[in-house]
């Protein structure tokens, strides 16, 4: 018995960092036979796991997008319902995606993404605040970046045995990295100084500057050099 447990466990371990990095060796297709010989419930926890780490900590683009949603308005409610938006919105293109309905160009989808950071930076800065629009933006910012996290998901694949079940557990994994990317940014600056006279100058307008020059780069190697 014990030895089966210990089986069990070597398994485990050795599939959670395929899971957590695409940068391995395996191919797809091997990584999804290994998953359907784990159980439902313990497939379920790797994509969470997986959904979690393409935001925390190895998307940089998809945090710096969350970022500028946070920082035009400081406060847990606005970005709230920003992130709302946001998530149902790439939760539909996810899941056409994988479910083949749609099949997004990375060479499309990967720039788009890094111009709709460019965008929400560049309103952060010329908008003194927070306009109603500002929902209808995120939300279709929100289709393309669902394209993006189905071609990240679809290097991995899904065990058959479990494709819908991990697909959804895969989404709340990214919708915890992003809450978790919200929290930081309150409890790092936005708590303490969101309703200071000098947080617009001070924080909102350098952080979105350097967020530009970051999206734009990305922006300018997708479409030239990917």
């Amino acid at each position: 018995m014990r030895s089966k447990k210990y089986s069990w466990f070597m398994k485990y371990a050795a599939i959670i960092p395929v899971c957590l990095f695409f940068s391995q060796s395996l191919a797809a297709h091997d990584v999804v036979r290994q998953l359907e010989n784990m159980s439902k419930t313990d497939a379920a926890i790797l994509y969470v796991q997986q959904g979690f780490a393409h935001i925390l900590p190895l998307g940089f683009d998809h945090i710096l997008f969350v970022l500028s949603l946070f920082l035009l308005s400081p406060k847990l409610k606005p970005v709230l319902w920003q992130a709302t938006a946001f998530t149902i919105a790439h939760s539909i293109t996810l899941g056409l995606a994988m479910f083949k309905v749609i099949t997004p160009s990375t060479a499309i989808v990967e720039p788009i993404i890094a111009l709709s950071i460019m965008y929400v930076a560049l309103e952060n800065i010329f908008s003194p605040s927070l306009k109603r629009s500002r929902i209808g933006i995120v939300f279709f910012f929100g289709l393309v970046h669902g394209m993006g996290f189905a071609n990240a998901l679809g290097e991995l694949g899904l065990p058959q045995n479990a494709y819908l079940t991990s697909l959804i557990m895969f989404n709340v994994g990214v919708e915890l990295g992003q809450l978790a990317v919200i929290l930081l940014a309150f409890f790092a600056f936005g708590k303490w100084f969101g309703n200071k006279p000098y947080y617009r100058k001070a924080i909102v307008i350098p952080l979105s500057i350097l967020i530009i020059i970051m999206a734009g780069y990305w922006a300018v190697e997708r479409v030239f050099f990917s």
